[in-house]
């Protein structure tokens, strides 16, 4: 099947040479398209050079913006997505491949412990995939790695639901557990971005991340976080009811409140999980 290889890429010169001299030793048949996301640098020229397509916004849209605009123009059967700045591996794209061939939608590279870039961010990461792994029942080893191989018409079934910005790999990933796609981890080390630091700050980062945990929980099954805490705010009601009731046999204001809030928010839980059922409906392209 052919190959598209696209890589959103934003001032990366310092390292883009070599890693698109590494992908036509390991994928020498493959088309490489390079989106250029605003870069102010030779990011662009250095591409041209090594036969690279390059595809150029005008300014930044985002990375899940610059992921869209190649995954538009690419001419490729599977689509290989990789980042620009070093820290992923060419020679791990045929394990993704073979995964692929073994009857999967996705691969995704699935990083080791020695890959996270902090802590912190292990933490988080280790976190997010164990909430996202709740939401789907199937174990999700790597839920924001942004190296992965899937089939063009599915992964261009979900385009309009892709956002700009940098979570995009969350988005996807729950699309195709929704929709009953099959998809294989594929264990990878990512080494350390080169070229310029990252622009990513713990505290925003962290609010970031956590409206990605949002989208996550309503992107797949938004009744399994509405239910529960529909069912705390109805057992804390009936809780205080009765306390009232036996102290001072009273119905009061409260326990009223928190019934009719239990009620409020199951019934938001209802509507946004048939919303979510809808965004998914079969031979939406």
């Amino acid at each position: 099947m052919t190959l598209s290889i696209i890589l959103p890429a934003k001032n990366e010169s310092a390292c883009l040479g070599s890693l698109l001299s590494r992908l036509r030793e390991h994928a020498p048949d493959a088309e490489l398209i390079l989106v250029d996301d605003g870069s102010t640098d030779d990011t662009p020229r250095i591409a041209q050079e090594h036969g690279a397509r390059v595809i150029s916004h005008p300014y930044s849209l985002g990375n899940g913006a610059a992921v869209k605009s190649g995954a538009r123009a690419a001419t490729g059967e599977i689509l290989v997505f990789m980042d620009a700045d070093g820290q992923h591996d060419p020679a791990d794209i045929p394990r993704l491949l073979a995964a692929l061939n073994a009857g999967h939608d996705m691969a995704v590279g699935a990083r080791d412990r020695g890959s996270q870039a902090s802590l912190g961010r292990a933490l988080a990461n280790a976190f997010y995939n164990a909430f996202a792994s709740l939401m789907t029942g199937h174990r999700i080893q790597d839920l924001t790695s942004g190296f992965r191989a899937v089939r063009a018409d599915h992964f261009r079934r979900f385009l309009y639901l892709l956002p700009n910005g940098f979570s995009y790999p969350t988005t996807i990933t729950m699309a195709f557990f929704r929709t009953g796609y099959p998809v294989a981890y594929v264990p990878i080390h990512a080494g350390s971005r080169q070229g310029r630091p990252s622009h990513l700050h713990p505290l925003r980062d962290g609010v970031r991340f956590l409206l990605i945990l949002f989208k996550v929980a309503t992107l797949y099954s938004p009744l399994k976080v509405f239910f529960p805490v529909s069912g705390a705010l109805f057992f804390t009601g009936l809780g205080y009811y009765l306390y009232t009731f036996t102290t001072m046999n009273k119905f009061t204001n409260m326990s009223a409140l928190l019934f009719t809030a239990a009620v409020v928010v199951f019934m938001m839980g209802l509507i946004s999980e048939q919303i979510t059922a809808l965004s998914y409906r079969e031979g939406d392209r």
